[in-house]
């Protein structure tokens, strides 16, 4: 008889951990490394989007020219994602981690001595190459190592931490651009993306329930096409790049509109408007301790709700209600990608799909939308002014709403899971 082939079953019985759980000193360490790496990401990313006004002064180039800075980075993140999450099955979580985090933080540092806007965007294009090796396995390793009561939470936190990293990429290069430059900004950035890695080199425990798989090209493709022949895991990846798409085209946007009349804001002051961004860290935690609850089928779509209702705030043309709507949203924006990237490995595990193949496409899709909404808005901002922008976030963020609702019909693939 023939022998059927399946992706390597799990270690069971005795040699199979069953993951540390709240409270557990494993527990603490992986938290503690993940938020810092978490923050390590988001903070190189999105590093150059405080100074995208700068750009366009210091190297003379147009507003859309300028956000190739984030969306160059973005793409080569996306693109590598495909190869990362593969090779993560084979070689392991904890290795690719450790390599992505050392390796980025050096490409940081060549960042900030880029010669020209040429080498600059070709360095940020490599910067997401190297960064790809982190998100392509965090929440893969959390469904591997913690107990599966704890996932919806510990996801939350992981997405917390990049939601600091995003405040922080932001918040730290915008002053200090305005009273040096953008090379300084982008060295300090540089040696938080370090002080990261070091802290997850010290605290990550090694893998215990990874196993690797068979290194041959026939069985990675098979991973990658039950990967995609899920819907539900489709509808998953499409939310995570509608949303991001329409954060980041807020955020693109949001230097052009606040140094500029009504508000005439100069780059430090305008940075300040990125500490709404611990409220996303809040929202994700939150999020996740309500989809451990309730199911993560009723919490996505409040948090599309959330996103939009905080996007249309943003219309009136008064300072405190613009950083209210920004507030909001990003409460709404953070539920529904701290909830979503959880669910993919979940939903992948119960379906016999590779958690970390799918956790890959999920960000491939995610940061393939952070690059084509992120390079749409400057012609949006061209066009439409702010009303525009907001026209393009609330449109993509009503799809992933649709989206969400369409994953409340969708059965669940374990009895245990909502």
């Amino acid at each position: 008889m023939t022998e059927l082939r399946t992706a390597p079953a799990r270690p069971v019985g005795p040699e199979r951990h069953e993951g540390y759980r709240t409270g557990e000193s494993g527990y603490r360490r992986i938290s503690i490394a993940l938020f810092a790496a978490g923050v390590a990401t988001f903070a190189l990313i999105y590093s150059t989007q405080a100074l995208l006004p700068d750009f366009t002064r210091t190297f003379n180039v147009s507003a859309a020219q300028s956000t190739l800075s984030v969306s160059l980075t973005t793409i080569g993140l996306g693109v590598t994602l495909l190869i990362a999450g593969p090779v993560s099955e084979v070689i392991g979580r904890t290795r690719l981690i450790h390599f992505s985090l050392a390796a980025s933080a050096v490409v940081a540092v060549a960042c900030a001595l880029a010669p020209s806007w040429e080498a600059l965007l070709g360095l940020r294009l490599l910067e997401g190459i190297t960064l790809a090796g982190l998100p392509a396995v965090a929440t893969a390793y959390l469904r591997e190592e913690l107990h599966p009561s704890t996932h919806a939470r510990a996801a939350g936190l992981y997405i917390g931490g990049t939601a600091i990293g995003g405040m922080a990429g932001r918040l730290v290069t915008g002053p200090i651009a305005e009273v040096a430059d953008w090379r300084w900004a982008l060295a300090a950035i540089a040696a938080v993306g370090l002080a990261c890695a070091v802290v997850v080199r010290l605290l990550l425990p090694d893998s215990r329930n990874f196993v690797p798989a068979p290194a041959r090209i026939g069985h990675l493709a098979a991973m990658a096409r039950r990967a995609v022949g899920d819907r539900a895991l489709l509808a998953l990846y499409a939310i995570g790049a509608c949303a991001v798409g329409a954060f980041v085209a807020v955020f693109n946007s949001l230097g052009f509109r606040l140094t500029s009349a009504p508000f005439d804001l100069g780059l430090g002051a305008a940075g300040l408007v990125f500490l709404v961004y611990p409220i996303g860290t809040v929202g994700s935690i939150v999020a996740g301790r309500l989809a451990d609850r309730y199911g993560r089928r009723a919490v996505v779509p409040i948090g599309c709700l959330i996103a939009v209702a905080g996007v249309l705030i943003t219309v009136a043309d008064w300072l405190p209600l613009v950083v209210l709507g920004l507030a909001v949203m990003t409460a709404g924006f953070f539920t529904i990608h701290g909830v979503a990237s959880g669910w993919v490995p979940t939903r992948a595990h119960a379906g016999g799909v590779a958690s970390g193949q799918a956790a890959s496409l999920y960000l491939f899709a995610y940061y393939l939308g952070s690059s084509v909404f992120g390079s749409l808005t400057g012609r949006a901002w061209t066009v439409g002014g702010w009303p525009g922008v907001v026209v393009l976030a609330a449109a993509l963020y009503l799809v992933s709403g649709l989206l969400a609702l369409w994953l409340r019909r969708t059965p669940s693939l374990d009895p245990n899971l909502r």
